[in-house]
């Protein structure tokens, strides 16, 4: 027999709606006014990460992965401003928030993860007595509670001997270990989103890989959604559940990162999937895309890749291509607009 919903559970359900998505870009717009004119750094990005989601955003130096996620913490340097768009965080809109307003928001909200984790750290202080500050700033716990968790924080992360390494100083600490510690300072609060800046870009192969398969389990655990900037595709496949690719400051492809992986569909998508050594496969010269990233002040008309493309048209060079369906993923190119190149 079927049941049939009573009105309090209509209303439960009702008042109950699946959460915001950690973070929600809308047509983000980054400008940097110059004495010769208005250098546009981001154009027009949307994006979204969900809870318990990690989405990549990949690209050469000089996409503007790092920018968007700048934009998004807020920390964006004179005369860097956000000339249009939206940013929201779990719902909240937080580009219009003054500064102070924004550091509330930090840490408690949004935390965040940069490439050098020593930038991160105070010589100064024990790495016990920054975790405690960071953890009494963005919350309600007593210095013995906020003490407490800074420990369980340190045994979360994976650094052994939590008790010892917590009267300990960051030089004492090794860089896969400092990182460790860094990860432990954003997830202080439990922010609803981690802005993760190539945090694996500063260290070897072998403590790279502890410290994605620690930001993997960490994000599921804590239902935490992770935006994870980097140049390395390698660490997007080990990691992300979606990817973002970015050119010249614009969105070229997203999917998921199987799909984008062994089935790119923009030819600079291709090109960074080509120049990734193949363990079957003996080469004497690896694949490289010809050209270099275009300057804020030279981005050319149409297609931004279109000097780069071996694909690239008439159509190309005189338009700029939308953001469509392009079989299991969406990708930025005439090919998959219909029409001529």
């Amino acid at each position: 027999m079927l049941h049939s919903p009573t009105v309090l559970e209509a209303a439960e359900s009702a008042a109950d709606p699946s959460p915001a998505p950690a973070l929600e870009v809308s047509n983000l717009t980054v400008e940097f006014p110059t004495r010769r004119g208005v250098l546009t750094a981001i154009d027009d990005v949307s994006l979204r990460v969900e809870p318990g989601e990690i989405l990549g955003v990949v690209g050469e130096s000089g996409a503007g992965k790092s920018i968007t996620g700048l934009a998004v913490l807020g920390l964006l340097e004179a005369p860097g401003r956000i000339a249009g768009g939206e940013i929201h965080v779990s719902g909240r809109r937080v580009d219009t928030l003054t500064e102070e307003e924004l550091t509330k928001v930090r840490g408690r909200e949004m935390g965040a993860i940069f490439q050098d984790p020593l930038t991160a750290l105070n010589p100064l202080f024990s790495v016990g007595a920054q975790l405690v500050e960071t953890i009494r700033l963005h919350t309600d716990l007593s210095r013995e509670a906020a003490r407490d968790r800074a420990l369980h924080l340190l045994r979360e992360v994976g650094i052994p001997a939590p008790e010892e390494r917590l009267r300990q100083y960051p030089h004492q600490f090794s860089g896969g270990m400092r990182q460790r510690v860094v990860i432990a300072l954003a997830l202080a609060a439990e922010p609803e989103l981690i802005i993760a800046d190539e945090p694996t870009t500063a260290l070897d192969v072998s403590i790279q890989a502890q410290i994605t398969t620690l930001l993997r389990r960490l994000c599921k655990d804590h239902r935490t959604g992770i935006m994870l900037v980097t140049h390395d595709m390698g660490v997007i496949a080990e990691t992300a559940d979606r990817v973002v690719v970015m050119y010249a400051g614009r969105m070229v492809e997203m999917g998921r990162v199987e799909d984008v992986i062994h089935n790119a569909q923009h030819p600079y998508t291709k090109g960074l999937m080509s120049a990734i050594p193949s363990l079957h496969d003996r080469v004497d010269t690896l694949t490289q895309i010809d050209g270099s990233m275009p300057r804020l002040n030279s981005r050319p008309s149409g297609c931004a890749f279109n000097p780069r493309c071996p694909m690239a048209g008439p159509r190309c060079r005189r338009d700029r291509p939308n953001l469509v369906d392009a079989g299991p993923n969406r990708a930025a190119c005439f090919l998959h607009e219909g029409g001529t190149q």
